[in-house]
């Protein structure tokens, strides 16, 4: 494992004091939980951009149930991409 020393101000140090109660034992585990959700939340952005590029790309009439199959196709490939779970 890596460390990693971080410097904040006193009044984020206290929000981070008064967050982990009840949650979390320590400010290391707080922190890493919140890296975690940073970094899934930096994922899902990425996918959603790659989705954009795909809106509005079909020029014929395509029914509702095709729609759906198409849409989980391509949100399951992506996702896969980027290595996150739909289920």
């Amino acid at each position: 494992m890596e460390s990693i020393t971080i410097k904040v101000d006193e009044k984020m140090a206290r929000e981070i004091d008064e967050a982990l109660v009840p949650y979390y034992s320590t400010k290391t585990e707080f922190i890493r939980e919140a890296m975690r959700e940073k970094l899934i939340s930096i994922k899902k952005d990425k996918v959603m951009l790659e989705m954009k590029k795909y809106f509005g790309k079909v020029k014929t009439k395509t029914s509702d149930q095709q729609l759906r199959q198409i849409r989980d196709k391509v949100g399951r490939e992506i996702t896969e991409k980027f290595g996150l779970k739909l289920d």
